[in-house]
C-alpha cells in the first residue's frame, strides 16, 4: 500500500467551527518588492484536519507538547458507517451509537469512522454531520483507543437544524479527552483504505491544546 493522504488542504474560505475566525493568507514579503516570497498564515489550532489534545476541553488536561513523537503514529482499525439506503453515508445530525461500533478493537490503538459525510466537505451540510452519542464516546474510550473522523466534530455541531433530542455541549469531548484519547477531526476518508493500517497524524510542534496534522495513511507492516 502506498501512503496515502488523508488531510484537507489549509486554505482560505475553507470549513472552520462556527464561530471560529476563517483562514488567512496574506503576502508578507513578494517577489516584486523584496525579491522572495512569504506568507503570513493565521488560522487556529482547530483548523482542517487536526488533532484534539485532552487540553482541548479539559483543565487539567495535557498539551500537544506532554506527548512524544511516536504517539501520533496509530495502528487503526477503519469502522465503515456508511450505508448505501442513505445515499452512500449516515443520514445528516444521526446519532452514533455503540452498536455501530466493535465491542474490542484487537490490537488497534484508533477507530476511524467513516461516516460518508465528508462529501460534504466545503458546503454548509457539513455541519449537520453524524456524531457520536457520549455512551459511544465512553465505549472507544473503554476500548482504550482514539478516534479519527471524518467530520468537524465528534459532537453535534450547533447549527439552525439541529434537533431537540441531541446532547448539550461536548459530552463525546469530553468522555474522550477526559480518558487521554485524542481525536482527530475531518479526516478526508475518500481513498479506498484497507480495514488496517497504520495512521501517521504528526502535528505542528507546538505546546498546545490542539494543531493541524499531516494524516497519511500507509500499511500496518509500514509501523515496525
Amino acid at each position: 500500500m502506498d501512503p496515502v493522504d488523508l488531510t484537507r488542504r489549509i486554505e482560505p474560505g475553507m470549513p472552520v467551527y462556527p464561530g471560529d475566525p476563517g483562514v488567512s493568507a496574506e503576502p508578507s514579503a513578494t517577489m516584486q518588492s523584496d525579491g522572495y516570497r512569504v506568507t503570513h498564515l493565521s488560522f487556529t489550532t482547530h483548523v482542517g484536519t487536526h488533532i484534539d489534545a485532552p487540553a482541548h476541553m479539559e483543565p487539567e488536561g495535557a498539551t500537544l507538547d506532554e506527548y512524544g513523537i511516536a504517539d501520533f503514529r496509530f495502528d487503526a482499525r477503519l469502522v465503515d458507517l456508511t450505508d448505501e439506503r442513505s445515499d452512500n453515508r449516515l443520514d445528516a445530525r444521526e446519532a452514533i451509537e455503540p452498536g455501530h461500533l466493535p465491542d474490542d478493537a484487537t490490537d488497534a490503538d484508533m477507530l476511524v469512522l467513516r461516516t460518508g459525510w465528508g462529501d460534504h466537505w466545503g458546503d454548509d451540510r457539513y455541519f449537520d454531520h453524524p456524531y457520536l452519542t457520549p455512551e459511544a464516546a465512553r465505549h472507544v474510550a473503554d476500548l482504550d483507543c482514539a478516534v479519527g473522523l471524518d467530520t468537524i466534530n465528534p459532537d453535534p455541531t450547533p447549527t439552525a437544524r439541529a434537533g431537540d433530542d441531541e446532547p448539550e455541549g461536548t459530552p463525546a469531548h469530553h468522555e474522550l479527552l477526559g480518558a487521554g484519547a485524542f481525536i482527530v477531526e475531518n479526516v478526508d476518508l475518500s481513498a479506498d483504505l484497507p480495514e488496517r493500517f497504520t495512521l501517521r497524524a504528526y502535528p505542528l510542534r507546538v505546546d498546545a491544546d490542539g494543531a493541524p496534522v499531516r494524516a497519511v495513511a500507509e500499511s500496518a507492516s509500514s509501523a515496525d
